[in-house]
């Protein structure tokens, strides 16, 4: 990279052999486009999409039940279908980027998320939704895995790129809030059909001004690895499947860790995943190469995601459904609630962008942590009969801040001095530990939650008392998984400042 820090990342020194990383012998990217704004927009509109589908799909349930006339069991489907595809197709997806061109597979993601959203809102029988939901949860991965690698390849390292991370940061964590507040909107003054119908003019303005404002990366020679994409991808949506199944669904269910759908979905996957090693480990062509994961920094990134994602699907799950049903809060009035969630994280996420070259990322994250971890244990505070004001509001503000400074220094870490040819990968990995991790979060703490709402019923405690003890439990648990986060950064992370300041530290100084 040259010495004053411009140009692309992929030009820079790997930081583990001091030599320019491995690009297949083929040609680097072209230069990044210069509407750098409108290429940011396009990529945070795509990723904003992608996040906020699956909770603003949450808010049609009842509708959607009663107007295809789904069964309780079957209606999980509903999410269930997208979290899946989401999840088992990621690795997939994030290597088809490096292998077609990134620009190209992210176009053929936002479309076939479009197309699944059309076909999804006029469906008229279950089977017919279901499936539509598949398919968008198939066009997610493929999108949201280039989404993130385009950034890599767009911006510079160092301001410009730190900025975007910022940026599609706030849009991951605020997409949920944003979900609530717009599937309340749609479903109150429209129909159910409309929180899938809404996706259909935005995927396609994406899609149309892609490639104007996104540069292509160059095709590369290599084939797909078929064996390993397809024990990846049944192994990821087992495990996804199986966590899911097992998370009791309220304090008159039990967890079904026991039950044989869940003890044959986790095994599986395991005997999936442990092929998928085998088979990377032999193949010329990995769908994972083992050197994304060398770099230390990058695996503690990617344990971060894994931490951080678990702990926050448990907080805004509980904290949604004490609002809904301890406090008979509306979906809206929900959403409306969690705007300072999205305005504290926003304004974090900008000031981790500004803050990383001048501390370093490592700092950061051990303070995210803490301030994060903080925030769920005076959550864990709340009661039944405490107030919006002085019992949600400072924790969540508090618990916002905390993840606001930890995702930008994550997500960069885990694409800094990535070689050309693994940034759609490595992208995925990301994308993939956060999808595992909000299965995780919602499974074991949703057992830990519900166990202590059926305990405090049992023992004659009244209905709201014993559901606010529960949800508290499960604050304080993901309290205690975000505190892993700082060990794992103390413990795993070595990165220097100037990696993620745009600088090449082994440069010859100029002239």
């Amino acid at each position: 990279m040259p010495a004053n820090g411009k140009g692309n990342a992929l030009s820079a020194t790997s930081p583990e052999t001091g030599r320019l990383p491995e690009t297949g012998g083929r040609t680097r990217p072209a230069a990044p486009p210069r509407r750098l704004g409108l290429a940011l927009a396009v990529i945070a509109t795509a990723q904003l999409m992608v996040v906020l589908d699956a909770t603003i799909v949450n808010v049609a349930l009842a509708h959607i039940q009663h107007a295809l006339h789904f069964s309780g069991s079957n209606l999980e489907w509903v999410l269930n279908g997208y979290t899946l595809a989401f999840g088992g197709l990621m690795l997939l997806g994030g290597r088809a980027g490096d292998l077609l061109g990134r620009r190209r597979v992210f176009i053929f993601g936002i479309l076939l998320f479009s197309t699944a959203s059309l076909l999804g809102g006029l469906a008229t029988n279950q089977a017919w939704l279901l499936a539509a939901r598949v398919f968008q949860g198939a066009g997610a991965a493929f999108a949201a895995t280039t989404a993130l690698s385009l950034i890599a390849v767009t911006f510079p390292e160092g301001a410009p790129r730190n900025r975007a991370m910022g940026v599609y940061a706030a849009m991951s964590v605020a997409g949920g809030a944003v979900g609530l507040i717009a599937g309340g909107l749609l479903v109150n003054y429209l129909d159910w059909q409309w929180v899938l119908f809404v996706n259909v003019p935005i995927g396609a303005a994406v899609a149309l001004l892609a490639p104007l404002v996104l540069g292509e990366s160059e095709r590369r020679q290599g084939t797909f690895d078929l064996p390993g994409a397809v024990t990846a991808s049944l192994g990821l949506a087992a495990l996804v499947y199986g966590l899911t199944s097992a998370t009791p669904a309220g304090a008159d269910d039990t967890a079904h860790w026991g039950d044989a759908k869940v003890i044959g979905s986790l095994a599986a996957a395991v005997v999936l995943l442990a092929a998928f090693v085998v088979i990377e480990a032999r193949s010329a062509n990995p769908l994972l190469p083992a050197r994304v994961l060398r770099s230390r920094d990058r695996s503690g990134a990617y344990l971060i995601a894994l931490f951080v994602t678990t702990a926050l699907f448990g907080m805004f799950f509980f904290l949604t459904l004490f609002l809904e049903v301890v406090w008979g809060y509306s979906a809206l009035k929900t959403g409306v609630a969690y705007l300072p969630v999205m305005a504290t994280v926003m304004a974090m996420s900008g000031a981790a962008a500004q803050l990383v070259p001048r501390v370093g990322a490592r700092p950061l994250l051990v303070a995210g942590s803490v301030i994060a971890a903080g925030g769920l244990f005076w959550l864990s505070r709340l009661g039944e009969h405490s107030s919006y004001a002085g019992g949600v509001l400072g924790p969540m503000m508090v618990t916002a801040a905390g993840i606001g400074l930890m995702f930008v220094p994550m997500t960069l870490i885990s694409l800094t001095k990535v070689a050309d040819g693994d940034a759609g990968v490595a992208s995925s990995l990301l994308n993939t530990g956060q999808q595992v991790g909000g299965a995780i979060g919602l499974a074991v703490l949703g057992t830990v939650a519900w166990s202590a709402v059926a305990s405090g019923l049992r023992s004659g405690a009244a209905t709201n008392q014993a559901l606010a003890h529960g949800f508290s439990l499960g604050f304080l648990v993901s309290a205690g998984i975000t505190l892993l986060t700082l060990v794992v950064a103390l413990a795993m992370l070595r990165v220097r400042r100037a990696d993620l300041a745009g600088i090449n530290p082994m440069a010859a100084p100029a002239g």
